[in-house]
């Protein structure tokens, strides 16, 4: 994410829990560039909203009390999220930094959280995708990390069959 300016908007997704409390919370909340006309620009990484991604634009919703909530996807950006569940070190600070590195110098961004021991990370299309795919597959056989999808594009589908 840039840094926080006065364009910036907080943005709000309601998120269904399921039975065994996933995901943690029932409304994430999300840094976004207010565009003016009834949609922003997602400026964040979404830990765990499903089928968004940061440059995403999204049309919102504002309701009585100010509040913006999230609507459709008006225009998806190409970027992907992938989150991952940090296991080497137990998680720990280091092992997340680590990690956030490591997939930096693959064109990725993102950022860890220590309560759940998560990574999510912002890819590009111009990341190098099969390389980040064999990585993220790599380290879960090593028992590294667990790894999922937040959100995907044609092109990162296709890195599966490398």
């Amino acid at each position: 994410m840039t840094n926080i300016s006065d364009a910036h908007v907080k943005v709000h997704f309601r998120l269904e829990v399921d039975e065994d409390g996933c995901p943690p919370a029932s409304v994430e909340s999300l840094w976004a560039v207010d565009l003016g006309d009834g949609t922003v620009r997602l400026d964040d990484t979404p830990w765990f909203v499903r089928g968004v991604a940061s440059d995403d634009i999204i049309r919102v919703e504002v309701d009585e009390d100010g509040v913006r909530w999230t609507g459709e996807t008006v225009l998806a950006s190409e970027n992907c999220t992938i989150r991952l569940i940090v296991r080497k070190d137990g998680g720990s600070e280091a092992a997340r930094q680590t990690v956030l590195e490591t997939f930096h110098r693959l064109g990725t961004t993102g950022e860890g959280i220590e309560q759940f021991r998560m990574v999510a990370l912002d890819v590009p299309p111009t990341a190098n995708l099969p390389k980040i795919r064999r990585l993220l597959d790599h380290g879960e056989t090593k028992g590294w990390w667990h790894w999922e999808e937040g959100c995907v594009t044609a092109a990162w589908r296709d890195t599966a069959s490398d």
